[in-house]
């Protein structure tokens, strides 16, 4: 039985092992690592400590779907709209800029749903807290180290991480990326910003007139929404979160300060454009060091192959550009490399 290792639970790694799983008809054992505590990546949905269905999603707040990827990727809508996991964004967004023919949706379960979706189709075994430090060579098999517990053994590997992360991989892996794949690799580049979740008690009255508003005036907040408003799930049983993303300025200038720092500035600039917003019982504050790909990897859309028998490829946003069909994209060209090695 080949043995496949995706690492990263983010959209390209869940899509890449429930397409595995769909394609594959032999016997498979598949595995989903990731260093975060949960899945989701930079679609992840934080929720409260006093209340778990009390959620903000603090990377990917909305899908936006043009008219040439609702033709080219139609399946994947159709599947997550069919499943419920996705719904049209119907609340008002202030200053959101919109395209002709262009779809907006949300998830109303939190925009982690659509990788939580993907993982459970690819019947993946998922673990969580596995950073992986080491890939080695050993008997026409990838060895793969992680911080704590044994190495393992692979077959196949994709590489789903931002890129940046996949350059510090220590082991054989560093002799197995050429010259050129190198200088392609490092010259990809990320815009860095935090995201801030403010979660309420049961009750709380946010007064806005909008469940998001783009913000243009300030050095700091680029963006609030009223994440159960806009996810349209509003309850009287369940308070109300707020999530606000920081301006990418504010983000790469306060990038090495401490999170209490950063949420004690946010917080500031909040009090400017919402005066007297109630009290949070909960903030969660993240750091996006590697946010959205301003740079992708010249000439190898979607994947890059490091190295063929045994077959590691690395993919994601970093080979194509930082939305859900960059990622879509990404996965069916890694599925389309490595279809010949399973």
């Amino acid at each position: 039985m080949a043995r496949v290792l995706i690492v990263g639970a983010g959209v390209t790694g869940s899509l890449c092992a429930a397409l595995l799983r769909r394609q594959t008809s032999g016997p498979l054992y598949l595995a989903v690592w990731d260093k975060a505590e949960d899945s989701g990546g930079r679609m992840t949905t934080a929720s409260s400590p006093h209340n778990p269905q009390c959620t903000a999603d603090l990377g990917a707040q909305y899908v936006t779907c043009t008219p040439h990827y609702a033709k080219k990727h139609q399946r994947f809508y159709d599947e997550l709209l069919a499943y419920g996991v996705l719904r049209p964004l119907t609340s008002p967004i202030e200053g959101m800029v919109m395209k002709e023919g262009d779809c907006n949706f949300v998830a109303p379960q939190g925009i982690s749903s659509i990788i939580k979706h993907y993982l459970k189709e690819s019947g993946a075994e998922v673990y969580f807290r596995h950073r992986v430090t080491q890939i080695n060579l050993r008997n026409d098999k990838w060895e793969v180290s992680k911080q704590t517990g044994s190495p393992e053994q692979f077959d196949l590997i994709v590489l789903t991480m931002p890129v940046p992360q996949i350059l510090q991989l220590q082991g054989d892996i560093t002799n197995l990326i050429s010259e050129c794949q190198r200088q392609q690799l490092e010259a990809v580049s990320y815009s860095s910003r935090y995201a801030l979740g403010l979660f309420y008690e049961a009750g709380t009255n946010i007064d806005v007139p909008w469940a998001g508003q783009y913000i243009t005036s300030n050095p700091c907040i680029r963006f609030i929404s009223i994440d159960n408003k806009k996810r349209n799930i509003e309850s009287s049983e369940i308070g109300p979160s707020l999530v606000i993303h920081t301006t990418v300025p504010f983000g790469i200038t306060y990038l090495e300060h401490s999170i209490e720092d950063v949420q004690e500035l946010i917080f500031q600039q909040l009090e400017n454009i919402l005066p007297g917003l109630p009290q949070p019982i909960a903030t969660k504050c993240q750091k996006w060091r590697h946010s959205q790909v301003t740079n992708a990897a010249a000439n190898c859309p979607g994947q890059m192959t490091l190295h063929h028998k045994p077959f590691l490829a690395c993919g994601g946003d970093g080979f194509t550009q930082s939305n859900f069909d960059g990622c879509i994209t990404s996965a069916l060209c890694v599925l389309e490399a490595l279809k010949n090695y399973i």
